[in-house]
């Protein structure tokens, strides 16, 4: 579909934990989450993303009740 990696980049361990730190601004101050929260998906990796993969079917029961409700199903 025309996609490349030119605008690609291969991060390292640091650059990742960078990132993974200017998290707590959006999930800590301003979506009130909990930092363990926040630490488990550094540090319980890959546990704490397949756990939240295992929810997907739950989660998409819960959008198409949100739509279903709001009329846009």
């Amino acid at each position: 579909m025309g996609t490349n990696t030119s605008s690609m980049f291969e991060l390292s361990y640091y650059d990742k934990k960078r990132i993974h730190n200017l998290k707590y601004f959006t999930w800590i101050e301003q979506q009130q989450k909990d930092l363990n929260e926040l630490n488990a998906q550094w540090y319980d990796y890959p546990g704490y993303w397949e756990k939240i993969r295992s929810l997907t079917p739950q989660i998409d029961n819960l959008i198409k009740e949100f739509n279903k409700e709001a009329g846009l199903l």
